[in-house]
């Protein structure tokens, strides 16, 4: 890690947010514009943890019911949080082959689930409610250079960049990613969308292997590149976030913050958006003690 990066790191929060996590946001924006008429029957999400906390927030004060299927390795508290607001969750194995995790992904495939889906990135309500944060951000620190936020399914990224880039254009907009998916890094080098093997890890909801299409188009025209940490920087990030700042990060959350720190999101002002720190204790501790958490 470049200790010497001469860049002004900013830090954006979002761990602070009710259920952790920035997801809130969207899931508010798109479930609340919705007539009652239409979620009636409840609602439903695909999520590594975060945005179904956000849909099941939501659905509690509505009173209407909720169902989130999630990775099989999704952190368990993440999980109990869900529970906890009375959201049935339901959990699924996650394959590495891009094929097979494109239909896991697919909302159709999922014909038994009753409700309205609410997708978690590729929506443009939720993209709306992510995009917020950039507004803050603008408001905060309006001669900020860059601006650095995880890329998990693209929905942060994206709204993000739409808002920052509709009020100062020439503000670097980077999304963020772990070395286990390296998506998005590669469609930019190649110009063209890539898939790439999914490798398990600790840090969920920030490795892309698989990109949705729609969300690649919009990613390539407001966004300026992708940075790839690794996994060392992710747990290296984490603990200088607990111990010198008391801020806690789960792995996606410090991503953006370990892009700055590495120097390759270049020098000035670097507004990075802590996305969440929704972590297990368990996970943390390992972190902590020097170790890299195995999935």
């Amino acid at each position: 890690m470049n200790v010497e990066n001469p860049a002004e790191i900013y830090l954006k929060l979002e761990n602070l947010q009710p259920i952790g996590s920035f997801k809130i946001r969207g899931a508010s924006n798109a479930i609340r514009t919705l007539d009652h008429e239409k979620i009636k029957n409840g609602v439903w999400t695909l999520s590594a943890g975060n945005h179904g906390q956000g849909l099941a927030w939501n659905a509690q004060r509505l009173g209407v019911k909720c169902s989130v299927i999630v990775p099989d390795s999704t952190a368990k508290t993440k999980i109990e949080a869900m529970e906890k607001m009375g959201t049935k969750v339901i959990p699924v194995p996650i394959p590495r082959d891009p094929e097979k995790l494109k239909r896991v992904r697919d909302p159709q495939t999922y014909t038994d689930m009753k409700g309205l889906y609410i997708a978690p990135a590729n929506n443009y309500a939720v993209m709306t409610g992510q995009g917020t944060i950039g507004l803050e951000i603008m408001e905060d620190l309006p001669d900020v250079d860059t601006v650095l936020t995880l890329f998990g399914g693209g929905g942060l990224s994206c709204g993000v960049a739409s808002a920052i880039k509709a009020l100062k254009p020439n503000v670097k907009i980077y999304g963020c990613t772990a070395e286990t998916g390296t998506a998005l890094a590669e469609s930019f080098t190649r110009g063209e969308q890539v898939d790439t093997q999914r490798t398990p890890s600790f840090v969920a909801g920030a490795s892309s292997s698989v990109l949705d299409p729609q969300m690649w188009k919009l990613a390539k025209q407001l966004l300026d590149g992708a940075i790839v940490v690794t996994l060392e920087e992710i747990c290296e990030t984490i603990r200088l976030l607990c111990k010198h700042n008391h801020i806690i990060a789960e792995g996606a959350g410090a991503v953006p913050v370990a892009a700055a720190l590495s120097g390759r999101a270049g020098k000035g002002k670097i507004a990075c958006v802590v996305s969440g720190g929704n972590i297990d204790l368990k996970t943390l501790t390992q972190i902590y003690q020097g170790k890299i958490p195995r999935h």
